[in-house]
C-alpha cells in the first residue's frame, strides 16, 4: 500500500445517518447520491421503515452531513437525524439501494405546485414535455391525491394504468435525473390526456361561460372574475349567495393587480403548496366576488393545466396578467368536491357550460387549503391540498387512536406511534354525500397507514354523525369534551404535553357538568387540562339566552333579542328592531318560555352584529362576524365595556352601549373588537398562573384582528400565547385534540 493510500485510509470515517421526516418520494435519494459524489464518499442510501438510512465513508463526511441538512430538496423536511460513527470498510462507491422491507410504516408526501424547472420544460419547445398538462418531477406534482396505499410507488397509484415509454423509463431509473423515481412521471407519448385544449377553455371563459375543470384534488368551477354577469350566474347556479369566492392568478407578479399583499403573504402564496391566501383587496373586481369583505382569497396557478390556461390567454410566464379567474370547488349544494368524470358530467351539467376532464383518476379528493397571516406567521382556515397527509409530531409513542372530529368542518385524525395524521377538510356532515366522503376518508387513512386503532375518540354530542360513526366501529370509544379538544389541539402542535391552560372561543359545543355528564351550550371557555386527559373549567363568558337553539346561529336577530333579555330590557326589543316584525314575536316568546343559555363567544358576535344592523339570516357560517371584522381599521375598547366577576367576563355594558347610542357599523365593529380584546385579555390574565403559556383555540380565533390583539395583550402581560399553526383553530382541528386527550386517557388504563 502506498503512503498516500495509507494516509487516505487513516483519514476516512464512516457515518450512519437515520433520517425521519418528509424524506421519501421527494427526491431525497438522488440528492444524497449527488452530495456523496461531490464529497467523494462511498456508501449507500435507502428508504426504510422509519424514513431514510444513509451510510457515507471518506475524508469529507462532516461536509456531507452539513450540506445534507442545509440543502434539502424543496419538498423534503427533516424531523430528526441520528448520527452514528462506524468502522470504515474501504468503500469508494456510493449506491442507491432498493427499498427495505416495512416501508408501509412511512408516509406519502403532500401534493405540490409545479416547480420552476418543470415550468421550464412546459414552455420549452425543445422539451418532450412542451405544453404537456401533466408534467412533474420529484420536486413537484400530485402525490397524496393519486395514491391508493403504501408503499408509495407507481403500482399503488392511479398512474399504474399508464406504462412508461422508453424516455420516461430512462429518466425514472437515472439517479442523476430529477425524475428519478418520480412516480407520476409521464409525457405525451405515454401519459394522461386532457379532454379539451387550453385555447378552447380560455375562449369559453372569455365569453362569460362557466367551466368545470378537473385538476389535482378535484374539479374547480371557473369563470372570468372580471365579468360580473358570469360571477352572478355562478353564484345562482351553485346556490352560493354571498360566501366569498377565491381567485386564481397567473403568477406572483399578477397578484398586485387585484390585491395588496405584504411580503410575508407573498412568501406564503409561492410556498410549495400554493394555498389560497387572504390578502387585502384592491376592490378592482366586481363586488360579487367577495361581498362585504376587505380581503380576498388569492392563489397562484399551481397545476400545469392552470399555467397553460394563462399561457393561452396571451400572457408571458412571469409578466403581470389581468386575466384572472374565480376558482371555487365544484361541490354543488354543499356536497363534497367532485373528482369523478362521470359524476362531473351528471352533477355539474346544470352549473358548467363546459366540462373539462382528464383520464388520470383522483384517488382522494382534496380542496384547496386556505391560509392567512396571523400574528406574524401563517395560519390555516382550511387544511387540505398541499399539506395533507403531513403528520404532527406528538413527541412520544402512544396508543393508536382514530379521532372522529365534530359535525361541521369535520376531519379525522389517526395516530401511529408518535405521529398524528389529520385528514383533509371533509365538511358539514349534515349532507349525506359528505358523510359518505367522511367514511371514505376514515377507510383511506386506516388503509394508507396500515393501523388498527386501539380506540376511537369522538365528541360528547350524541347526535353528531361523527359520534355515531365512532359508536358503530365496534372499538372502545372515548368521548372528549369539545372545548377541551380545542385547547389540546393547540398544545399538541406546540409540543406541550400534559397540563395546559387555554381558552376555547367558538360558536357551540356541548358542555360537561360537575359530574362529567354532557350538558349546556358552551363556547367561551377557559380550561385547564391535566396530564391524564381530563380538564377543569376555570371560567367562561357570561351566558346569553339561545332562542331557537341552532337557529340562533343562522339568524342573528335572535341573539339581538337575547341581548335585550340579558339587560332586562326585553320590552324595548320590538321598537329597536322596528323593521323586523318578527322581533316582537321573539320577545313575546321570551317572556313566557325561557330559552336555554350559551356562553358562546360566537353568539356574542351575532348579538352585536344584530344590534349594529346585520340581523338578516346568514348565508354561511360566521358571515355576520366576518362582515364586522372586515369593517375594522383600528380596534378600540369602550371604557367600562366589560365586567369581570370571579371567573366570568361579561360584555353586557358593550351591548347596552350599542342599544343606547346606535353607532354606525364601522365604529361599532371597532368598539366590539377592541373591547373583546381588552376584556378577554384581562379575564385570562386573572385566571392564569403568572408567566404561563396560554393556548388560544376555537373558531373565533380565525378572526385575525381578535387573535392578534388578544395574543399581543397576553404577551404584554408576561404570558406566552400559543396559536394554531399546523391545523385550523376551528373544528377542522378538533380531531387532533380528541386524539391527544384520548391517548392520555388510554395511557392511564
Amino acid at each position: 500500500m502506498t503512503v498516500a493510500a495509507r494516509e487516505a485510509k487513516e483519514e476516512a470515517t464512516r457515518l450512519r445517518l437515520r433520517l425521519r421526516g418528509a424524506v421519501q418520494g421527494v427526491g431525497f435519494r438522488p440528492f444524497a447520491y449527488g452530495l456523496a459524489a461531490r464529497f467523494a464518499l462511498g456508501g449507500f442510501v435507502r428508504n426504510d421503515a422509519q424514513g431514510v438510512t444513509v451510510e457515507v465513508e471518506g475524508a469529507q463526511t462532516e461536509g456531507f452531513v452539513a450540506a445534507l441538512q442545509r440543502e434539502l430538496p424543496p419538498l423534503a423536511r427533516l424531523d430528526g437525524v441520528e448520527i452514528e460513527t462506524l468502522a470504515p470498510r474501504g468503500e469508494r462507491r456510493f449506491v442507491i439501494e432498493t427499498t427495505a422491507q416495512g416501508v408501509a410504516r412511512t408516509r406519502i408526501p403532500a401534493d405540490s405546485a409545479t416547480c420552476e424547472k418543470c415550468l421550464d420544460d412546459l414552455f420549452d419547445p425543445s422539451s418532450r414535455f412542451h405544453l404537456y398538462p401533466f408534467v412533474n418531477c420529484t420536486h413537484c406534482g400530485p402525490r397524496y391525491t393519486l395514491t391508493q396505499r403504501l408503499p408509495y410507488d407507481r403500482a399503488q397509484t392511479s398512474m399504474a394504468r399508464f406504462p412508461m415509454c422508453a424516455d420516461c423509463a430512462r429518466d425514472y431509473a437515472d439517479p442523476t435525473n430529477r425524475r428519478f423515481h418520480a412516480e407520476p412521471i409521464a409525457c405525451p407519448n405515454c401519459g394522461p390526456r386532457l379532454s379539451h385544449e387550453p385555447a378552447e377553455i380560455v375562449a369559453a371563459l372569455r365569453v362569460g361561460k362557466i367551466v368545470a375543470l378537473k385538476g389535482i384534488g378535484g374539479f374547480h368551477l371557473l369563470c372570468d372574475a372580471r365579468n360580473a354577469e358570469a360571477v352572478a350566474r355562478l353564484r345562482a347556479r351553485k346556490n352560493r349567495e354571498a360566501k366569498p369566492f377565491a381567485i386564481m392568478v397567473a403568477n406572483e407578479a399578477s397578484v398586485s393587480l387585484f390585491a395588496r399583499p405584504r411580503a410575508e403573504e407573498r412568501a406564503l402564496l409561492r410556498a410549495p403548496a400554493h394555498p389560497i391566501v387572504l390578502v387585502e383587496s384592491r376592490k378592482i373586481l366586481p363586488v360579487s366576488v367577495a361581498p362585504d369583505m376587505s380581503r380576498i382569497g388569492v392563489m397562484l396557478a399551481y397545476a400545469p393545466v392552470h399555467h397553460l390556461l394563462f399561457h393561452a390567454a396571451g400572457g408571458r410566464r412571469d409578466a403581470p396578467q389581468d386575466f384572472v379567474l374565480v376558482a371555487t370547488s365544484a361541490n354543488p349544494g354543499g356536497a363534497p368536491l367532485i373528482i369523478d368524470n362521470d359524476e362531473a358530467r351528471e352533477k355539474l351539467a346544470a352549473i358548467a357550460d363546459l366540462i373539462v376532464t382528464h383520464d388520470r383518476d383522483i384517488v382522494t379528493r382534496a380542496d384547496d387549503s386556505v391560509m392567512q397571516m396571523v400574528d406574524g406567521a401563517p395560519a390555516f382556515l382550511r387544511r387540505a391540498r398541499g399539506f395533507v397527509p403531513e403528520p404532527i409530531d406528538l413527541g412520544e409513542d402512544g396508543p393508536s387512536v382514530l379521532a372522529c372530529g365534530g359535525h361541521l368542518k369535520a376531519t379525522l385524525t389517526l395516530t401511529r406511534e408518535r405521529e398524528a395524521f389529520v385528514c383533509q377538510h371533509v365538511g358539514d356532515l349534515s349532507d349525506a354525500e359528505t358523510f359518505r366522503f367522511y367514511r371514505e376518508s376514515a377507510a383511506h387513512l386506516l388503509r394508507l397507514l396500515d393501523v388498527k386503532p386501539d380506540a376511537y375518540a369522538c365528541d360528547l354530542h350524541p347526535d353528531y354523525l361523527s359520534t355515531r360513526f365512532a359508536e358503530e366501529s365496534g372499538a372502545p370509544v372515548l368521548r372528549v369534551q369539545h372545548h377541551a379538544a380545542h385547547v389540546a389541539a393547540i398544545g399538541a402542535e406546540h409540543g406541550v404535553a400534559g397540563a395546559l391552560f387555554g381558552a376555547a372561543l367558538d360558536g357551540h359545543g356541548l358542555g360537561q357538568n360537575e359530574c362529567g355528564k354532557p350538558g349546556g351550550n358552551w363556547g367561551g371557555e377557559a380550561l385547564r387540562l391535566d396530564a391524564r386527559g381530563g380538564f377543569f373549567r376555570a371560567g367562561h363568558v357570561a351566558p346569553l339566552a339561545l332562542p331557537g337553539g341552532d337557529r340562533a346561529a343562522r339568524e342573528p336577530l335572535r341573539m339581538g333579542v337575547a341581548a335585550f333579555a340579558a339587560l332586562g330590557r326585553l320590552d324595548e326589543a320590538a321598537g329597536f328592531f322596528a323593521s323586523r316584525p318578527e322581533a316582537a314575536e321573539l320577545a313575546r316568546i321570551f317572556s313566557v318560555r325561557p330559552a336555554p343559555f350559551t356562553t358562546s363567544l360566537g353568539r356574542l358576535f351575532d348579538a352585536a352584529s344584530a344590534l349594529l344592523g346585520f340581523s338578516r339570516r346568514q348565508d354561511f357560517e360566521g358571515q355576520a362576524a366576518m362582515r364586522l371584522e372586515a369593517l375594522v381599521e383600528t380596534p378600540r375598547a369602550l371604557a367600562g365595556g366589560f365586567v369581570l366577576r370571579e371567573t366570568e367576563v361579561d360584555f353586557a355594558p358593550l351591548l347596552a352601549h350599542f342599544i343606547d347610542t346606535r353607532p354606525d357599523p364601522r365604529e361599532g365593529a371597532e368598539l366590539l373588537h377592541g373591547t373583546l380584546i381588552e376584556g378577554l385579555g384581562a379575564w385570562l390574565a386573572a385566571l392564569a398562573q403568572p408567566g404561563e403559556k396560554i393556548a388560544l383555540g376555537g373558531g373565533c380565533m380565525m378572526n385575525r384582528i381578535l387573535t392578534e390583539g388578544l395574543a399581543g395583550m397576553l404577551r404584554e402581560n408576561g404570558f406566552t400565547p400559543l396559536l394554531a399553526r399546523k391545523i385550523p383553530p376551528n373544528d377542522g382541528g378538533l380531531s387532533l385534540g380528541q386524539a391527544v386527550l384520548a391517548r392520555a386517557k388510554l395511557k392511564q388504563e
